[in-house]
């Protein structure tokens, strides 16, 4: 628990938060944790509703699995990005529906505390999943997204290459090298790019790698930015191997420490993030015209995140580096304005 401060407690049930007005960081990490507290309650109760224990056989009709999808991206807005809302609006309920499936299988292998009981429920939700592609749905999720992939002819392993990589997070905690680490990523985030590609009817070898650059700068990014979240639950993505080049050790870990060591650490892990996302630029100008903001967007995002780990030297211990919402609007705009003039390379923002 933090101690030494004066302030206000924020209750929930039996638990209770210190929090001190004097010092901001603590009250946002506080708030923070309150907040994903009501995440998990939230999924807890849609769990009891629509998990494997329910038995349920009758499936909802198309209209209330398509509007239970868009009521739980619009809840988790924050991680369903503004891009979407660029989309046209005839993809908008597809994308929704692609994103509640991501959703529920994260929180899946995230929210339970069991990791026995995460696998379990993975398995459930894969056999969930290919009884969608044998017809036979009954989950809101699936009987939205049943559409979506009839409309798209999108195949199964996409879907499938997700779970392998939630899986993987309940088994491995630590990566010895940054090509092990890159081979997580290639389930746990490249699959998303291709969904997207499958999406805009533009899928094609050349598209997919330039997707799979992407969306593994996002991931390794997003990695970056989390390095604390991720070790209060167990895992560090930080290579092993580098680690110890660096001399930040285990223990280092457990402080929270942001020494010199850290720091040169994950200088080299946000330089190698960055370069990842600088190749998948091209994708950009491949795309639809639909969708080249949104690709846009999604690649400086993940630069920008980078840019506010490197302002705050590296120190992602104190204070989770976030993206304002005027940088937000100046990326979309600098974004938007070189796609219209036909001279977008990457650097406008």
């Amino acid at each position: 628990m933090i101690s030494g401060y004066r302030g206000w407690r924020l209750g929930v049930g039996a638990k209770r938060w210190p929090l001190a007005a004097s010092d901001p960081a603590i009250v946002v990490a506080c708030l923070a944790e309150f907040v994903q507290l009501v995440k998990k309650s939230v999924f807890a109760a849609d769990l009891e509703l629509y998990g494997p224990q329910t038995g349920q056989t009758e499936a909802v009709s198309p209209r209330q699995g398509r509007r239970y999808c868009r009521r739980l991206a619009r809840r988790h807005y924050e991680n369903f990005t503004v891009a979407s809302r660029l989309l046209p609006r005839r993809l908008r309920q597809h994308f929704c529906n692609v994103y509640a499936y991501c959703r529920w299988a994260d929180d899946l292998a995230d929210e339970t505390g069991d990791p026995q009981r995460s696998l379990a429920l993975l398995d459930w939700w894969e056999g969930q999943l290919r009884d969608c592609y044998a017809g036979k749905t009954v989950h809101p999720v699936f009987v939205a997204l049943a559409e979506t992939i009839r409309q798209f002819e999108i195949p199964v392993e996409p879907f499938v290459d997700l779970l392998v990589a939630f899986r993987q997070d309940q088994r491995v905690t630590r990566y010895e090298t940054f090509d092990q680490l890159l081979g997580y990523c290639r389930y746990s985030a490249n699959p998303v790019g291709r969904l997207v590609l499958y999406l805009g009817r533009c899928y094609s070898p050349q598209r997919t790698r330039l997707a799979d650059s992407v969306c593994t700068g996002l991931q390794l990014a997003n990695f970056w930015q989390d390095v604390a979240r991720d070790f209060q639950r167990g895992r560090i993505y930080l290579p092993q191997v580098d680690c110890r080049r660096f001399g930040f050790q285990e223990e280092d870990f457990a402080r929270g420490e942001c020494n010199p060591a850290f720091r040169r650490l994950l200088a080299a892990q946000v330089e190698l993030a960055e370069s990842w996302l600088r190749r998948g630029i091209p994708l950009v100008g491949l795309v639809p015209p639909e969708l080249q903001l949104d690709v846009a967007l999604f690649i400086h995002g993940g630069l920008a995140i980078l840019d506010a780990i490197r302002r705050q030297d590296c120190d992602v211990w104190t204070t989770r580096p976030v993206v304002s919402k005027m940088k937000k609007l100046r990326i979309l705009a600098g974004c938007w304005w070189g796609i219209q003039r036909g001279t977008f390379t990457g650097n406008q923002p």
